[in-house]
């Protein structure tokens, strides 16, 4: 597989000149390779936002390197790397520019100097990948905040990214919005290959991750599928984590002494077993 961004050995502090300082982020090591689905998780201050800002540049590591497809992330390269990454962020109201939808898909292009005819194309590329071409002239703060983060993910898309980065993107979206950002991330994923770092608290959108990244106080204290992760049960909520819902769902209903086959990771997955267990005879 291709290697798309990888860490190695990356220290940050933000007080480097005190010798004892409290580093932000600990010697973390990790790749992500192309098409991939990668969610990094953990409580406030365990240094997500640190390493996406070093992701995107925005800070350098004082120790360790960071490569964005395979190539050493430096000042000189650094608005090239950054062309490769789409960020998508909390509050979508936050990143809108524009009186329109499409204008607002179109002002990340217009200020990199592309073509009014290539422009026109990919914005309207774009919002039909995310069911939002219907949408054109609607006015932004019209829409539902999952709407909102749709149309900031067309923006992103539109700049043809290789890694779109989801910084806690769904943290603000009631459960429809957030189940229609993440299906739509997921088709995008399947259609085009794109690769997908996602920034977050919620464990049922880690769960949709090839692999999960768990941060505990700016070290990469585990890493592995969500069911290596989620397995560790009572270490992530003693580092502020919840268990999935379908885990402490489980683990009540055999404390109650219903028959369970095993713990499930999803809700789809107890029911059935529930079926099988305790109806199917």
């Amino acid at each position: 597989m291709k290697e798309i961004l990888s860490f190695k050995n990356v220290s940050f502090s933000y007080t480097p000149e005190i010798d004892d300082a409290r580093k932000a982020v600990k010697d973390v090591s990790f790749t992500i390779n192309e098409g991939e689905w990668i969610s990094i998780v953990g409580h406030n201050g365990s240094g997500k936002s640190t390493m996406v800002k070093i992701i995107c540049g925005l800070l350098f590591p004082q120790e360790g390197e960071v490569r964005v497809m395979n190539n050493l992330l430096t000042e000189e390269n650094l608005w090239e790397s950054r062309s490769q990454i789409g960020m998508v962020f909390q509050n979508p109201d936050n990143q809108f520019v524009g009186a329109t939808v499409q204008d607002d898909v179109a002002f990340a292009l217009e200020n990199n100097g592309v073509s009014y005819e290539d422009m026109i194309e990919r914005v309207h590329t774009s919002l039909k990948q995310v069911k939002m071409d219907t949408y054109l002239n609607h006015e932004p703060h019209h829409l539902s905040g999952g709407q909102k983060q749709r149309v900031a993910i067309a923006g992103a898309l539109a700049m043809r990214p290789k890694i779109l980065i989801l910084d806690e993107a769904t943290a603000m979206l009631d459960p429809q919005g957030r189940s229609e950002v993440l299906k739509t991330v997921s088709e995008l994923r399947k259609e085009i290959g794109l690769t997908v770092l996602s920034i977050t608290h919620d464990v049922e959108e880690a769960l949709l991750a090839d692999r999960i990244l768990f941060m505990n106080d700016g070290k990469k204290y585990a890493e592995g599928s969500p069911q290596e992760i989620f397995s560790l049960g009572d270490k992530l909520i003693e580092f502020g984590l919840e268990m999935p819902f379908a885990m402490r769902m489980t683990k009540l209903l055999q404390t109650n002494d219903v028959k369970l086959l095993g713990e499930h990771m999803t809700e789809e997955e107890l029911v059935n077993d529930i079926w099988i267990s305790n109806f199917n005879k």
